[in-house]
């Protein structure tokens, strides 16, 4: 053990042989006193930010890609789906797609969807978690209700839920009523 250490400081002051002290140079101070700092939004900026944040996109391709789901039909005004994702609507039934396979998601949306619309509800929730424990390949659930209820006819917008209805993890449903 001791000769590793004598090795080990034999090997290291080899590689420092040729290694000098710099010469010790003394900081300028600063020549003059620094610029005040100056503000990079002004107020009018900033409230115009705040503006603009608080709009709904221009570009509904810029949600779908986001943590939160957003899908309307081009005929549905986008004063419908900002009431729908603020919770306006009563929601007339739930299911809650946690721990099913995309395929059995797909099939108990399939039949949860049919029978509202038979019964001529015209808003429900699907809760289908945020795809926390997915892994790298993202959340299955959300991606597969996402996809699905844009191909159904009958569905005339959906978009996340109000957090307290489980937010990104879930989606309001509008319904075509016949």
């Amino acid at each position: 053990m001791n000769d590793d250490r004598d090795h080990d400081r034999q090997t290291f002051r080899e590689a420092m042989r040729d290694v000098r002290r710099l010469r010790n140079t003394d900081k300028l101070p600063p020549s003059g006193p620094k610029p005040p700092p100056r503000a990079r939004f002004t107020r009018a900026d900033q409230l115009e930010v705040l503006k603009e944040s608080l709009l709904p996109p221009s570009d509904e391709a810029a949600l779908a890609t986001g943590d939160e789901l957003s899908f309307r039909r081009p005929h549905i005004p986008e004063a419908v789906l900002t009431k729908l994702r603020r919770g306006h609507y009563t929601v007339d039934a739930e299911i809650d797609l946690h721990g099913m396979t995309g395929a059995e998601a797909k099939a108990a949306m399939r039949e949860f969807l049919t029978d509202a619309v038979i019964r001529r509800m015209s808003c429900v929730r699907i809760v289908h978690g945020k795809g926390r424990r997915s892994g790298p390949r993202g959340p299955v659930l959300k991606n597969v209700v996402n996809q699905w209820l844009q191909r159904i006819d009958a569905i005339q917008a959906f978009g996340s839920a109000r957090q307290v209805d489980g937010g990104s993890g879930a989606v309001y449903v509008l319904l075509k009523v016949r």
